[in-house]
């Protein structure tokens, strides 16, 4: 138990983010103090400008300072092509790894009915009208293959149909690299059912 209430509400604060214990938000807090009180200025700086400024884009739900994200608002991207991620990382991750350069809808989750979150808090209204626009010629599922994530596929493969728009999925199976022997089941079984012509 620390001797200084604000210690201890600042370990408690974080543990907010994502994997990060009692012992490790305690050894977080103790660092910035003892070693680097400029980098908790810095830190708490930064982040409450982010929590005040950073909004998500009107066009595709990303996290955007503007009301339309750098990659909505570039001409030079093909917008007959629509990305459907599930987070802003998921989008980092494409944009880092692939020459795709078409467009992006960010869902900010996946269904999950029992953590509140429906077609509404999706944001599938907006991508509906979206493509109602006629501009998308195909929307790319890049949903996660969870349980969540295969349903939610569903529901946007559904919504793509109903608006005319081819509907592709990410490939999904044995890596690049990879030994099957090392592979586990469901991956293997889920890669030898969509195994394609040469």
């Amino acid at each position: 138990m620390s001797s200084s209430p604000l210690l201890t509400e600042l370990v408690e604060a974080l543990r907010c983010l994502p994997g990060v214990g009692a012992k490790t938000a305690q050894r977080m807090a103790l660092h910035l103090l003892e070693r680097d009180r400029d980098g908790a200025r810095r830190l708490a700086e930064k982040l409450a400008a982010a929590a005040e400024r950073i909004g998500n884009c009107e066009r595709c739900r990303t996290f955007s300072e503007e009301r339309v994200c750098p990659l909505c608002a570039n001409p030079a991207r093909d917008a007959s092509l629509l990305c459907v991620v599930e987070t802003p990382a998921d989008q980092m991750a494409i944009e880092q790894a692939t020459a795709y350069r078409g467009k992006y809808f960010v869902l900010l989750g996946r269904l999950s009915p029992l953590d509140g979150l429906g077609p509404k808090e999706l944001g599938f209204d907006l991508l509906a009208a979206r493509l109602a626009e006629g501009e998308v010629r195909e929307l790319i599922v890049a949903t996660n293959p969870t349980v969540e994530g295969e349903a939610t596929a569903h529901m946007l493969s559904q919504l793509a149909r109903q608006a005319g728009v081819r509907a592709t999925r990410l490939a999904h199976g044995v890596p690049l690299g990879g030994e099957l022997e090392f592979i586990d089941r469901g991956t293997l079984a889920h890669a030898f059912s969509g195994r394609q012509n040469l």
